[in-house]
C-alpha cells in the first residue's frame, strides 16, 4: 500500500511540475479589420507562456437574408440591417462564401484558408509572427502561409499578433 502511494504521490508532483513548467493559459481577442472596410474579424488566440498555443479566426459581414444570421438579426437588432441583408459570420456560411470566391476564382474553401492562417501562427512567438510580417507586403504573405491563397493573410495575421498581445 505505501508502494502504491508513494508512486501516486510521484505522478501528482511530476504532473505539477509539467503543468508549472507550461505556463498559464491566457486567452487574448480582438476585433480587427483584416478585409478590406466591409467587414469585421473577430480574432482570438490562446497564449501558452509567450507562444501561440491556438488560434480561432472568423469574419462578420452583411450577407443576403437567408444566410444565418447573428443572434437577434431576424429581432430588434436587426431592424437597423440593410433590406435583404443579415450580419452573418463567414465561418457559419463558409459554403455560401466559399461558392462567392469560387465565382472570383478562389479555388480553395474559405474554412481551410483560414484554417492554414490559423495553423501558421500556431506554435510561433508574436516576436516571431512580427519578424515573419516585417516588410512584407499581402502578395508575399499569401506565398508564405502553405495552404492560404486569401489575398488579405497579411491583414490576418496582424490580427491574430494583435489578438495575441492582448492576452490576459
Amino acid at each position: 500500500m505505501k508502494k502504491i502511494l508513494l508512486v501516486a504521490l510521484a505522478l501528482l508532483v511530476l504532473t505539477m511540475s509539467v503543468a508549472a513548467a507550461e505556463g498559464e493559459i491566457k486567452i487574448g481577442q480582438v476585433q480587427y479589420a483584416a478585409h478590406g472596410t466591409k467587414c469585421f474579424a473577430v480574432m482570438t488566440v490562446a497564449m501558452q507562456g509567450d507562444v501561440i498555443a491556438d488560434a480561432y479566426i472568423d469574419e462578420y459581414q452583411f450577407m443576403a437574408a437567408g444566410s444565418v444570421g447573428v443572434p437577434n438579426s431576424e429581432a430588434d437588432f436587426g431592424t437597423a440591417f440593410p433590406e435583404g441583408k443579415v450580419l452573418a459570420s463567414k465561418k457559419v456560411n463558409a459554403d455560401a462564401y466559399s461558392t462567392n470566391m469560387a465565382a472570383a476564382g478562389s479555388t480553395i474553401h474559405l474554412m481551410d484558408n483560414y484554417t492554414a492562417i490559423e495553423n501558421y501562427v500556431i506554435g510561433k512567438t508574436v516576436a516571431e509572427l512580427e519578424a515573419d510580417v516585417a516588410g512584407k507586403d499581402a502578395a508575399a504573405m499569401v506565398d508564405a502561409v502553405s495552404g492560404c491563397t486569401l489575398v488579405d493573410t497579411l491583414g490576418y495575421i496582424n490580427g491574430l499578433i494583435e489578438a495575441a498581445k492582448a492576452a490576459k
